[in-house]
């Protein structure tokens, strides 16, 4: 038999089986026959399993963006439509369960309610009052009922009506209202204490009552108490069976209260619904615990005893399920419409941005598509050429990124080499120098070594600027001082010495290129420090608990061709500190905008003075990072120590 096709896709006569089979299927369960069709099940996925085979062989069909889109313009129309319908069923379903459960506990909660005031209110009235009050509980038609009070210094025995044989439980129960399981049967009961005196009130819930907590909503069963009523062992065909929240299960009696709803329409299913209550054992104290009723009803029902009417409800439902209905496959017909007159256009667009994309995953970042039109495919067309241009140059700032951070860290493994590794032997101070740059290259240098006459040499500086010029800058004026001071050529002064490298720098470096520099010459025998300060910050002097700034003798180096600095001279006695530093220590700012400063720095180092040099910088830092509020280290920080001892 020959059956129509759907682009590559020829239909064939298992696959239009398969197709009647599911309709077939579906239809046997909404109508109720499972058993039936759970049979076809096999077939059905007999059926798409072929369908899946077919569609892998000929991968074509799915390739090409034509017949995806004409897929998923089905998909789009109709699996939402079956989907929407499937949820209004099943919310449905579910909405009518919760509200018949709703119903049903509501009703229970009622009865128990308009027990269990009269309860406590007899256990606490009069004699004369106590006919009163069962009288105003008749007048409520809470149907009849047998009342007892016992106990206290009101009076004898209260039953009511007079010839009531009701008595109390037996055993030590707990004030209690709701189901009770007695001989048998279902009671409504309120036991109230007051004092010493209890009252009981038991209300009959049998089938009758139970039948009419909801009139017309369906039929009832009670939870039955474990080892109790009606229930045996092995399999009851009518009784059900749920678990509960402590996991055990909560089996209901098969005795059935009330008629089920007459079914409305094919769609009218059965509706199984369950309401917690609270049922206890007659023979067993404080036993009550959370069970519940088994309700069985439609929705139909539901709806009747919401709106009171057939035509109110059912009827007015079923007419608004059916436009929805109409609505959705209008809906359907026009969105395939659409979608199928759009395709040709999509297929081309994205076949040219499928182009695009291979080639610039290739890595020819200079094709371009052609675009044409000025709608939003032809944006989305512009998009990806300028995506492209952005693409390439971005490459190429990237690769030449990774070449200079290349460089940098080259660079920065090259500068931590020219740093001291650690100070000279001395018999008399210990020194210690840190620099914590703030990028990966240092514009900060520091510096101590033996001069060639004898003399401890120690440098401090601060390049202007930052980074890889800021950092060779370093270099040459290490290289410049490291040359001075070994060759051993005449009279080695901290004037003299600072006035050479001032001139070297002017004549080999730009203009806009300057140092501060600190240079100072320690003499082990006299215990004296010959210094000279170019331009930078004055180094601490610390003699027990009183400080000094030592003074600045000259202006900066590298920036005027000729420049006279002068010298002073310290002394370094036992515990005397000299703390040299840069502007990376003193010029961070706390949240206020407030300068750490020299002054707050020599409270640190004052207050720290009798710890080692590294124990000190490690104070002097940790003060700083406190008083920053800055995400990121602004400036080199950088410190150098020299420790009388």
């Amino acid at each position: 038999m020959t059956w129509p096709s759907i682009g590559r896709f020829q239909l064939t006569t298992p696959r239009v089986c398969g197709i009647a089979a599911a309709l077939l299927d579906a239809w046997l369960v909404a109508t109720g026959k499972l058993p039936l069709a759970l049979t076809l099940v096999v077939l059905v996925v007999w059926s798409l399993v072929g369908l899946i085979r077919m569609a892998l062989r000929r991968t074509q069909l799915i390739w090409r963006l034509r017949n995806r889109l004409i897929v998923t313009y089905l998909f789009m129309g109709v699996v939402p439509i079956a989907l929407i319908l499937g949820l209004f069923f099943v919310l449905g379903w579910l909405l009518t369960a919760q509200f018949a459960g709703y119903l049903l506990g509501s009703a229970v909660d009622r009865r128990e309610t308009a027990i269990e005031t009269p309860a406590r209110l007899l256990a606490r009235a009069t004699p004369e009052d106590r006919i009163a009050i069962a009288q105003q509980l008749t007048a409520t038609g809470i149907g009849s009922f047998e009342a007892l009070v016992v106990g206290g210094a009101a009076g004898p025995t209260f039953r009511y009506p007079a010839d009531a044989r009701l008595e109390m439980p037996p055993g030590d129960w707990n004030d209690y209202t709701g189901v009770v399981y007695r001989k048998d049967r279902y009671y409504l009961m309120s036991l109230a204490g007051s004092g010493t005196s209890k009252s009981l009130i038991l209300v009959p819930l049998g089938p009758e009552e139970q039948a009419n907590l909801v009139p017309g909503l369906g039929t009832v069963r009670m939870a039955q108490i474990e080892g109790k009523g009606s229930r045996v062992k092995g399999p009851l065909p009518d009784a059900f069976a749920f678990p509960g929240s402590d996991g055990k299960l909560i089996t209901f009696s098969r005795d059935v209260a009330g008629k089920p709803p007459p079914e409305w329409n094919v769609l009218d299913v059965a509706v199984l619904c369950v309401a917690p209550i609270n049922i206890a054992d007659w023979d067993r104290p404080n036993s009550g615990a959370n069970l519940g009723i088994l309700g069985e009803t439609r929705l139909s029902a539901v709806l009747d005893v919401i709106y009171s009417s057939k035509i109110a409800s059912s009827e007015y439902s079923l007419d608004i399920a059916f436009l929805l209905t109409g609505l959705l496959g209008l809906a359907l017909l026009l969105s395939f419409y659409i979608g199928t007159s759009m395709t040709r256009t999509l297929t081309g667009a994205f076949g040219n941005l499928y182009d695009g994309t291979t080639r610039i995953g290739e890595g020819t970042f200079s094709h371009r598509i052609p675009v044409r039109g000025n709608d939003q495919l032809a944006n989305l067309g512009h998009s990806f050429n300028k995506m492209a241009g952005q693409l390439e140059q971005f490459v190429a700032v990237t690769r030449e990124k990774e070449r200079l951070q290349s460089e940098i860290a080259i660079a920065s493994e090259v500068q931590t080499r020219l740093f001291p590794h650690k100070p000279p032997a001395s018999k008399t101070v210990r020194m210690l120098g840190v620099c914590h740059a703030a990028r990966m290259v240092s514009g900060d240098y520091y510096d101590y070594f033996v001069a060639a006459d004898g003399e401890l040499a120690i440098a401090l500086g601060d390049v202007a600027g930052k980074g890889i010029s800021a950092a060779l800058l370093m270099a040459s004026i290490q290289s410049i001082m490291r040359t001075q001071l070994s060759d051993g050529g005449g009279a080695i002064t901290p004037a003299n010495t600072v006035a050479r490298l001032n001139r070297l720098l002017y004549a080999s470096t730009s203009p806009e290129k300057y140092a501060t520099f600190f240079f100072g010459l320690y003499n082990e025998d006299t215990r004296r420090m010959t210094y000279t300060n170019a331009g930078h910050l004055p180094p601490l002097l610390v003699h027990g608990d009183e400080y000094e700034f030592l003074e600045v003798t000259g202006s900066v180096v590298g920036a005027f061709p000729s420049l006279r600095y002068e010298e002073q001279s310290i002394a370094l006695g036992p515990g005397d500190l000299l703390v040299a530093y840069t502007d990376g220590i003193t010029e961070p700012e706390n949240s206020y905008g407030e300068d750490f400063g020299a002054d707050r720095l020599a409270e640190v180092v004052v207050k720290h003075r009798a710890l080692k040099p590294d124990e000190i910088v490690e104070k002097i830092l940790e003060a700083v990072r406190q008083w920053d509020t800055s995400e990121e280290q602004a400036d080199d920080m950088t410190v150098m120590i020299v420790q009388g001892i």
